[in-house]
């Protein structure tokens, strides 16, 4: 079943075609379910601020987060949001929902 996925980027909503949407989704729904202590994806809020802070909110609950995993998932979901369509410049903030 698809969830829903919504993306802004710089503080811009970023329309998301279905190959996108779908990437997104099983992407980072892949890096969360190898992070340690994490379920099935009801609810998924994942941002990343403008100093370079991660931070997820998984089913009502902040999921911590060390160094390493900090680093991996901002430099690939940076990666994977800077060369869409309506992302201008710099990835400065990233803000990602997924929820069913």
């Amino acid at each position: 079943m698809t969830k829903k996925v919504k993306l802004s980027v710089n503080n811009i909503p970023i329309t998301l075609d279905f190959f996108v949407h779908e990437y997104l989704e099983k992407v980072v729904g892949g890096i969360i379910s190898s992070l340690n202590d994490t379920g099935d994806i009801e609810r998924l809020e994942l941002s990343i601020d403008n100093e370079g802070q991660v931070s997820i909110h998984l089913n009502d609950a902040d999921v911590p987060l060390k160094e390493f995993p900090v680093e991996l998932i901002k430099s690939t979901v940076e990666g994977m949001v800077a060369p869409l369509k309506g992302v201008e410049g710099v990835v400065n903030t990233v803000e990602l929902t997924i929820e069913s």
